[in-house]
């Protein structure tokens, strides 16, 4: 009888570690992307096992998916949230992670950008696509809070990838972009975590990808390991350590690719010099 009443009790354990083995694996919190190119790891050659999502996600022991899609605007991820499938990841998260904004530039005319910025130093244009990027990415944090009002939303902030003279009307946009997201988090206490992706990348040529656009292998361990520092900070994550379970491995971009725009930034300095030039003296007379 002893015997019969120790198999028993041994049954209840093994069945009651069980259950708490299965209850702790529903209990992981969801980790969920969203966004562009950025956010899909389109730096790196193989995106879904080393972008800086999966990192952030493998570190913390998180349930994961990336939703994102390079080449996106706000208007775009604003139709995405739509979608069924996003919607049950949304309603689902506990943390989403959110990069996006950039293309609402690069999608905009850049060369005539580019050529505003340098040469005629006029900058109405950057001006209201902030403008409308901050509207965008309103109706972006009305649609997530629709369905879940409990998600930390973590927002990056935009970087420069640049050099030269292609850097300051890069800059320009970077900077309306930031400070449209940081006004919408002194305007909205609470609804968002910023989480400075710009400041952390630098202008460190290594930590962008081959077509200087967006971050490297290097690059997204960076971002990776500034949104896991702001996790533990909020007590949302156990380490501030990366863990990359998968190598990433950069992309291969021929020069002519970067060349191209390279040449465009040259050839609007030069045409600023003469412009000034003879705007001077013409404005002698």
């Amino acid at each position: 009888m002893k015997k019969f009443t120790s198999v028993i009790l041994c049954m209840a354990i093994i069945l009651c570690s069980f259950g708490l083995s299965a209850s702790a694996e529903a209990e992981k919190p969801f980790y969920l992307v969203l966004g562009d190119s950025i956010a899909y790891g389109s730096g790196i050659a193989n995106a879904k096992e080393a972008c800086y999502g999966k990192i952030v996600a493998d570190s913390n022991d998180y349930e994961y998916a990336n939703y994102a899609v390079p080449g996106h605007t706000t208007t775009n991820l604003i139709n995405r949230l739509s979608n069924e499938e996003v919607i049950t990841a949304l309603e689902k998260a506990d943390i989403i992670s959110i990069s996006i904004g950039g293309n609402d530039f690069l999608m905009s005319n850049l060369i005539g950008l580019m050529f505003d910025s340098i040469v005629m130093n006029d900058h109405t244009q950057y001006d209201e696509i902030a403008e409308s990027f901050y509207g965008n990415f309103s109706k972006i944090i009305d649609i997530i809070n629709e369905h879940n009002e409990d998600a930390v939303i973590l927002m990056q902030t935009l970087y420069n990838p640049q050099s030269g003279y292609l850097r300051q009307p890069y800059q320009e946009g970077a900077d309306r972009l930031n400070a449209a997201i940081a006004r919408y988090n002194e305007e909205n206490p609470g609804e968002i975590v910023i989480v400075d992706v710009g400041t952390a990348l630098g202008d460190d040529p290594e930590n962008f990808a081959g077509d200087d656009i967006h971050p490297s292998v290097k690059g997204n361990e960076i971002i990776a390991k500034i949104i896991l520092e702001k996790l533990y900070e909020l007590k949302l994550g156990k380490t501030t350590e990366a863990v990359v379970s998968v190598q990433g491995q950069d992309i291969q971009i021929p020069e002519m690719f970067t060349a191209f725009f390279n040449i465009y930034g040259t050839l609007f300095h030069i045409i600023s010099v003469i412009y000034n030039f003879f705007a001077g003296i013409f404005a002698a007379f």
